[in-house]
């Protein structure tokens, strides 16, 4: 992989697609991973002929459709903040629709699929919630496409970190089919609650051939092909981040870092 594991958000006024990241360009087999700001009315119409797609609206309201099929009009959000998202699970040879109703954040998170599954709504209720970690370690953690659920190879999940406290800690990595571990390819898409505020993430590997930290900005995506990929949200912003994750095996095993097993 080369170039900068940092992806800036597009946010000039004619825009609508915000990100576009495929497994082209950020030099991996696996995820790809999107995110629109459409205007009340405004439709996205799309076929994806060999790859599993979920939809999560991160705020807003949207009428969504998969091969004719109506979900109805979906979300309600006013951020990523403000509890547990709707999301839309779309199989590999696909028609979808979403026409917006209010302005509206939609994320578009993807990976290679036969088309094998039907497609399916994911309401809120269906989103389990995990409180992961202690002191200045909590997280919370909400499950959107988790391995207990069907899909061919996506992982979702949406994460909120309080301001001032460590997330994806201790360090851990998932690129090895050994040792216990699954290789997923990852991606982390930041929010922060107020304006003007950062967090850090470092993304590096034992033998540091690949070690970077970034300061993390609203709208932020940040890759993960390999390598452990902390996170520190600054005092007094409170940070959220949507995860993909896909690789050969639709399973999430982790290795902690060498010198942090104490902290698990």
């Amino acid at each position: 992989m080369t170039g900068s594991l940092l992806v800036k958000p597009d946010l000039s006024p004619a825009a609508a697609q915000v990100h576009r990241i495929t497994p082209a360009s950020a030099g991996w087999r696996y995820v790809g991973f999107e995110v629109f700001d459409l205007h009340p009315r405004q439709k996205l119409e799309r076929e994806m002929f060999d790859r599993e797609q979920c939809l999560v609206l991160l705020s807003g309201r949207a009428s969504v459709g998969v091969n004719g099929q109506s979900f109805g009009v979906l979300g309600g959000r006013r951020s990523p903040f403000d509890g547990k998202p709707y999301a839309v699970y779309v199989p590999a040879r696909s028609q979808v629709s979403v026409e917006a109703e209010t302005n509206c954040e939609l994320a578009v998170c993807s990976a290679p699929g036969e088309g094998r599954l039907p497609p399916r709504l994911i309401q809120p209720d269906d989103v389990g919630e995990e409180v992961r970690g202690a002191g200045t370690n909590t997280r919370y953690v909400r499950h959107v496409l988790p391995e207990s659920t069907v899909a061919e190879r996506l992982l979702v999940v949406e994460v909120v970190t309080p301001g001032g406290h460590w997330s994806s800690y201790p360090p851990h990595k998932h690129d090895s089919s050994h040792g216990g571990e699954t290789q997923l390819e990852e991606t982390y898409y930041h929010r922060l609650s107020r304006p003007g505020g950062f967090a850090f993430q470092r993304v590096y590997t034992d033998d540091r051939t690949l070690d970077e930290t970034m300061t993390v900005e609203d709208r932020d995506v940040v890759l993960v092909p390999r390598g452990y990929h902390p996170v520190s949200a600054a005092h007094g912003f409170d940070l959220y981040y949507l995860n993909v994750m896909a690789g050969p095996v639709r399973r999430w095993q982790v290795s902690t870092a060498p010198g942090y097993e104490f902290l698990t």
